[in-house]
């Protein structure tokens, strides 16, 4: 059986992951590939329950704290969902991977990029997304568009000063593999990225 397809979609909140995660997975399905949809922190019962803890606007957490538990429901999320879905050949869909940690926890929050290597190569070892879809936007622009349909989560409240150190380091990560990270302009209309997210996907995962 051929293994499935592992892509993930990145970006700060506001960028537009989950608009496009909601027509993504039938475009997929529509060309004969089984998908499954996923997000992190979270995917399992355990890796939910430490999604609230990490996203609780009353705690306040060690960067080296928030890191190792990101890590902890990582582990579960991979053995639990990710790889038996890809050994099925089933792809998998996920919001989130890896590339956040360094984003959020390493490059906005000053946890050492190294740390976080040891940790990737600790929990996932060579597994790696067959592709990312990097959705970058302006912190101004994530910010006011976050801003306007909900309440901002423990992470959201931060000043423009990380979202600019956590754009800065998904940009870091899409240079260091650049084969697998593509950088979409999420700031373009709506139809323009989709557009580009679905020349992208058909050339690299069909």
């Amino acid at each position: 059986m051929t293994r499935g397809k592992f892509i993930t979609l990145e970006g700060m909140d506001g960028a537009g992951k989950s608009t496009h995660l909601e027509w993504l997975p039938a475009f997929i399905e529509a060309r004969g590939v089984k998908v499954v949809q996923t997000r992190e922190p979270g995917g399992t019962p355990v890796g939910e329950k430490l999604r609230e803890m990490l996203l609780d606007k009353s705690q306040g957490l060690h960067a080296d704290t928030e890191a190792l538990l990101m890590f902890a429901a990582r582990r579960e999320h991979i053995a639990k969902v990710i790889e038996p879905a890809l050994r099925r050949g089933t792809w998998v869909l996920c919001d989130r991977f890896t590339d956040a940690t360094f984003a959020y926890q390493s490059a906005g929050s000053g946890l050492a990029w190294e740390r976080i290597e040891a940790l990737e190569r600790w929990v996932h070892g060579e597994l790696q997304p067959d592709l990312t879809l990097y959705f970058d936007v302006s912190s101004e622009v994530g910010k006011a568009r976050t801003s306007a349909v909900r309440e901002p989560d423990r992470f959201e409240r931060e000043g423009r000063s990380f979202f600019d150190r956590v754009r800065e380091g998904y940009l870091r990560r899409a240079r260091e593999h650049p084969l697998r990270m593509c950088v979409i302009n999420g700031a373009q209309r709506l139809e323009v990225v989709r557009q580009h997210v679905e020349s992208i996907v058909l050339s690299h995962c069909f």
